[in-house]
């Protein structure tokens, strides 16, 4: 009945690089015709490094990779580098082996020959750094060299009385030429941010000015897995003109906001503004999200419906509204909800990118008290929300129910009247596996006989990731004996096949240890007998090793009771031996009485750190 994944299903090529006017040359050179003759293909009549330069370019990162035992080589071996830089830097950033090897090389410069390469790269007008950030290769040149800005307060601490002034001014040229850069892309604001390669220089030097660095950006290889983990942001310290010159480039950006609903490189620039704002600047970035919703509120939309309605379906647009909601204040949450999304709730809900946005609404709402007034509208359609697939809008509504304490019997009750298993009563212990596999009870069970008749036995299966994530939230309840009465209803294979499933076991972990010792006695007694399976399971052992480290020292001696049975097993599997060391099954087995003392002191240290955090 319901769709087990709730993707973002963005417009047919939304992924792809976008083409621009003057990236590759291709209108110019139709107009010209065949003047250029050979040198139209490709990218027309830009320089290329010749063959030896490639091969001395190549080597040189071989010699980077390898690393340099003394300081003085490595100062020296840079030195040379730049000197076959110098001239033709441009030629350089923009070759695909040079531009690598400059990248790792940067890092190796002093800040004053990093100005020194930026200052090649560029022209007095600018026209040359704008073509060099705007290039695939050149790009990540420029963003390295901005990046090196980081190492501003480490340079500057040795600015000390008895420091020599060449030091201040190798500080001094870096942060003048990272000015410099932001000029040229203030002046071309709107040719930077919707360039697929010139927006990432914006996005990066909004960062530096704000005095915060994530992780490289690193290309993308096909085929290659990709992990959206959000970046973990690290301070720096950084020079008062940068505060002058951050409040500059969001002014220039706020000019061009319009291309911000339209784009979706441009989008990601001002999500961009918004989030390094918010860390560092918050009175600023309070700013900007006033001034950003009311420019997406007062647009042009048919009479009686709110133009942000049409924003949150929009694919460029949808993600800025989301990183505004996710940042918003309390009071602007409540603009947002009562003037332009109240009564549009379930309507957002269903639709297949506008969800998202509701489920930003719904995480950031849970600390007020304006959650009430939204979980009582989105409940009313939570069947036409699980059937169309969403089931982000779910977990996230049960999750930001667990966080603020409220409503969450009613969450309850919907959910077991939503999977058909609210009534009869003896139907309540059938939730756990119809939660996690997101099947109807007639569907799980193959049933379509009458009420109160008692289902067929069917094995534990059909576990997904979204229904994990739906009964992890639902574990943080208050009440959770519904879960656990139908957790100790599986049989003992059954509980097996959770704790080695990759979602299931989670959903194991989370009820086991969030359980009162009794309730985790009951679950335990479930599975004596699986100990041995579960330590050789990948996923089975991490569950038994989270299960030990939350478990009584009587529940403990049951465990290591039944697993020392099968020592030889154990001590020569991969995943079990590691649950053997860890447990000291070895003391327990030759100095019981010792490990039990052990075992105690672990569990008063765990009950004492447990009191004085609670």
């Amino acid at each position: 009945m319901f769709a087990k994944t709730g993707e973002r299903k963005r417009a047919k090529g939304e992924g792809k690089k976008r083409g621009h006017p003057g990236d590759d040359g291709q209108g110019e050179r139709k107009k010209r015709g065949g003047e250029e003759g050979g040198q139209s293909q490709g990218d027309g009549s830009r320089k290329r490094l010749d063959a030896l330069s490639v091969g001395y370019f190549r080597r040189v990162g071989e010699r980077l990779g390898e690393g340099f035992d003394e300081n003085e080589e490595r100062e020296m071996f840079v030195a040379n580098v730049l000197t076959e830089v110098k001239g033709k830097a441009v030629v350089v950033a923009m070759d695909p082996t040079g531009s690598i090897t400059l990248q790792r090389l940067l890092p190796l410069c002093s800040p004053e020959q990093v100005a020194g390469v930026l200052a090649e790269l560029g022209d007095q007008a600018g026209s040359e750094l704008k073509a060099v950030s705007c290039d695939k290769c050149g790009g990540h040149v420029v963003e390295s060299a901005v990046r090196q800005m980081s190492r501003w307060s480490e340079s500057s601490q040795k600015e000390s009385p008895g420091a020599t002034g060449d030091e201040k001014d190798s500080c001094d040229a870096l942060e003048a030429q990272v000015l410099s850069l932001s000029q040229v892309v203030r002046d071309n604001m709107a040719e930077f941010i919707k360039h697929v390669h010139g927006s990432h220089v914006v996005r990066t030097l909004l960062h530096v000015l704000a005095g915060c660095l994530g992780p490289p950006r690193i290309e993308s290889r096909p085929g290659a897995k990709e992990h959206n983990l959000v970046p973990q942001l690290i301070d720096f310290e950084i020079p008062t003109s940068f505060w002058y010159g951050l409040k500059s480039l969001t002014e220039a950006l706020m000019d061009n906001v319009n291309l911000s609903v339209v784009d979706s490189v441009a989008s990601a620039a001002f999500q961009t503004m918004l989030t390094v704002c918010h860390r560092n600047r918050p009175k600023l970035c309070k700013q900007l999200l006033r001034r950003t919703t009311e420019y997406l509120t007062s647009r042009s939309a048919a009479p009686g419906v709110s133009p942000l309605l049409v924003f949150l379906k929009d694919p460029a647009s949808s993600r800025l509204v989301e990183t505004i909601i996710q940042l918003s204040g309390k009071s602007l949450l409540r603009h947002l909800y009562k003037n332009h999304l109240k009564g549009q709730m379930v309507d957002l809900a269903l639709h297949s990118i506008a969800n998202f946005p509701i489920q930003r609404l719904t995480a950031a709402s849970a600390k007020h008290k304006m959650f009430l007034t939204l979980f009582d509208e989105l409940i009313q359609g939570i069947e036409s929300i699980l059937a169309a697939g969403h089931m982000g809008v779910i977990v996230q509504l049960a999750e930001s129910c667990a966080e603020s304490g409220e409503k969450q019997t009613d969450l309850m009750q919907c959910l077991l009247r939503a999977f058909h298993c609210a009534e009869p009563g003896m139907r309540h212990v059938s939730c756990l596996p119809l939660f996690m596999s997101l099947l109807t009870y007639e569907v799980y069970y193959h049933s379509d006989t009458a009420e109160g008749d008692t289902p067929t036995e069917v094995p534990l299966s059909s576990i997904c990731y979204h229904g994990s994530r739906l009964v992890q939230a639902l574990a943080k309840f208050k009440e959770r004996s519904l879960l656990l009465s139908s957790l100790r209803t599986l049989t003992p294979a059954d509980l097996l096949t959770l704790a080695s499933d990759p979602s299931g076991s989670h959903v194991l972990q989370a009820l086991t240890i969030t359980s009162s010792d009794k309730g985790r006695g009951k679950i335990l007694k479930r599975l004596e007998g699986q100990y041995a399976a579960m330590a050789c399971s990948r996923l089975g052992s991490r569950v038994l090793e989270a299960i030990w480290n939350s478990a009584s020292v009587s529940h403990r001696q049951g465990i290591a009771q039944e697993l020392v049975l099968s020592e030889s097993q154990l001590r020569s599997h991969q995943f079990a031996r590691h649950v053997w060391a860890k447990f000291a099954l070895s003391h327990f087995t030759h100095r019981r009485g010792h490990w039990q003392e052990i075992q105690a002191g672990e569990s008063k240290k765990r009950k004492l750190f447990s009191d004085i955090l609670a």
